[in-house]
């Protein structure tokens, strides 16, 4: 799962990795294989840590998504971070392969997120719903081929599948998402949603900071849609 060769950045205070589509950010009930315990063991190894490892996970992207993925390594840049989030200090941009071009090309979605948890999905709504979340999100075609589009997407809430469910929504399901509307799943089981950048300034040193995640490089369409 974890390389340590997926680490993006690095310091004392924080780590960002290039998570695989796939892989957990956090255990769940079902497995105790993740990123953060990997991490977690991974540093210790390393460090030659003799007691437990602090590692705390800032924001989750989706199993089946890639991308950069922000960790915490103290509990101060953990707080600060977790109050740079709510606070939208925190600048995510995500790529996303879909199905169909958006029209117009570039501009701003705002929907009201329903999530199912019966069915771990979401429903984007016109008009607020009850227990429906505002959703924002701008986004811009990047580049097209022959049968799918390139979107960058800046999220500016945090709702549950919510750049999925937003670009279903206005017909332009993201490539191997069949819970969203695609008409065929992908080869790794995964979707074509990349946590592109995560970009903010460094809680403890105060200098701006930018992480860029490379595509999977397995991925030929990835590969086709980075060089040009």
């Amino acid at each position: 799962m974890f390389n340590p060769k997926d680490i993006l950045y690095e310091d004392n205070h924080l780590i960002v990795v290039n998570k695989r589509c796939g892989d957990l950010v956090q255990p769940d009930r079902e497995s105790d294989e993740a990123l953060e315990t990997e991490i977690k063991a991974m540093i210790k190894v390393r460090d030659h840590k003799a007691g437990d490892v602090f590692l705390g996970v800032v924001h989750r992207i989706d199993r089946p998504v890639s991308g950069a993925v922000l960790f915490a390594k103290t509990s101060k840049a953990l707080t600060r971070l977790n109050e740079m989030i709510r606070t939208g200090q925190i600048h995510k941009r995500y790529w996303a392969i879909t199905e169909s071009t958006p029209n117009p090309e570039a501009g701003s979605l705002k929907h009201y997120i329903v999530r199912d948890g019966r069915t771990n999905r979401s429903r984007a709504y016109d008009k607020p719903k009850a227990d429906g979340k505002l959703a924002q999100l701008n986004y811009q075609v990047l580049a097209c081929s022959t049968r799918y589009t390139l979107v960058e997407v800046e999220l500016l809430t945090g709702r549950h599948h919510q750049i999925r469910a937003q670009l279903s929504k206005v017909g332009c399901p993201i490539k191997g998402d069949l819970k969203y509307g695609a008409k065929r799943s992908n080869p790794d089981g995964g979707i074509s949603l990349h946590s592109r950048s995560v970009e903010f300034v460094h809680p403890v040193r105060k200098e701006p900071l930018k992480v860029v995640a490379p595509t999977p490089a397995k991925d030929n369409l990835w590969q086709y849609f980075e060089t040009i």
